[in-house]
């Protein structure tokens, strides 16, 4: 790999609005089609879109200026933020890719409303760099960012930590056991699972690194060289609509792949803090967000289910980030705060 073509690292958000009747009906449709019943893999907070990507787009521009460019990526929808990008200096500099460009060549498996199939093929995007970081519309930076934080000499930059495969992790065997017989195994599908059979196909069969939740570097030509070789596992991936319990995490694949080729490095300076106000107290919250406040190393948040919290949590979460990211607008009329970008850090 030439070093000119690992000089270029792009973005990659992928985005939905829920709310949008368009989207309802495709999904109500297929639902119908199906059988299947709204919750789980389609319950409706896995689509809602409470105005985080202008947050995430204000993050990358602001504090990531050297990205050459962002991908959001839609199914035939047109965030509000991308019209006002298009009449500002930034509108060579963030795309909008419809899924039918990614799965060109597999439109039968359209239209997917499950975020596994959709990732297995970010890869196919159009022009896409061949370093590239994969983020959810609910993620943000919370600080300045350098290349190296994300690649370093052509490696990806890895966050995680090692884990044993759930057959040999005789905790989470007993755990699972106790779970069957008093009737508690959750329905849904579970992220380290799908992780693990990333890695599994990767050759990890004992262990595998557990990606924590942040701006995942992939290599498009890891992705794309296996699934060359392999095309009946982007096929059975990209298969189903809504998440399966079959399906595997293609993040995990990539870096897992990186671990083997001697192109990842694994690196937990930097971290994410996670707001989950469907789940966690409002002191958890504050305690969370005032650490990260005072913590140079929480350089991204990932807010979750926005929408589920009470009215006061919303407004609060929102103050800060106002406060720690702020808002496209800002960016695009040339304001440098937050805090003058962390004081020019």
């Amino acid at each position: 790999m030439g070093a000119n073509e690992l000089a270029d690292i792009d973005a990659v958000v992928t985005w939905v609005d829920g709310a949008d009747p368009a989207h309802q009906q495709k999904l109500s449709a297929y639902l119908s089609r199906t059988g299947s019943v709204r919750g789980g893999s389609a319950h409706t907070t896995r689509f809602n879109d409470a105005g985080e990507l202008d947050y995430c787009l204000a993050s990358l521009l602001r504090f990531a200026p050297w990205l050459r460019r962002i991908h959001v990526v839609t199914d035939m929808q047109v965030p509000r933020q991308l019209p006002r990008l298009a009449d500002s200096a930034y509108a060579d500099r963030v795309r909008l890719v419809d899924h039918r460009e990614i799965f060109s060549g597999f439109e039968e498996f359209l239209p997917t409303f499950n975020s596994e199939s959709i990732s297995s093929v970010l890869w196919r995007i159009p022009g896409l760099a061949e370093q590239f970081l994969y983020i959810n519309d609910d993620m943000m930076l919370l600080r300045p960012v350098r290349e190296a934080d994300f690649f370093r000499d052509g490696k990806m930059v890895v966050r995680g930590k090692w884990l044993p495969q759930s057959e040999y992790d005789w905790k989470r065997r007993v755990a699972g056991w106790w779970k069957r017989l008093t009737g508690t195994v959750s329905a849904r599908h579970s992220n380290l699972a799908t992780q693990q059979a990333g890695a599994r196909l990767a050759g990890f069969d004992r262990r595998y690194y557990r990606l924590y939740h942040n701006p995942y570097p992939m290599r498009r030509s890891l992705l794309k060289d296996y699934f060359e070789k392999n095309p009946e596992k982007l096929t059975g991936n990209i298969s189903h609509r809504l998440r399966s319990p079959t399906q595997f995490n293609s993040e995990s694949l990539s870096i897992h792949l990186g671990i083997a080729h001697e192109a990842a490095l694994l690196d937990n300076a930097l971290y994410t803090v996670q707001l989950k106000p469907r789940d966690q107290s409002s002191l958890r919250l504050w305690h969370k967000m005032a650490r990260a406040d005072a913590d140079p190393r929480a350089a991204f948040v990932v807010v979750q289910s926005l929408e589920l919290a009470s009215p006061e949590v919303q407004a609060r979460i929102v103050a800060w980030l106002d406060r720690r990211v702020g808002h496209l607008e800002d960016v695009l009329s040339g304001a440098t705060s937050p805090a003058q970008t962390l004081a020019g850090q």
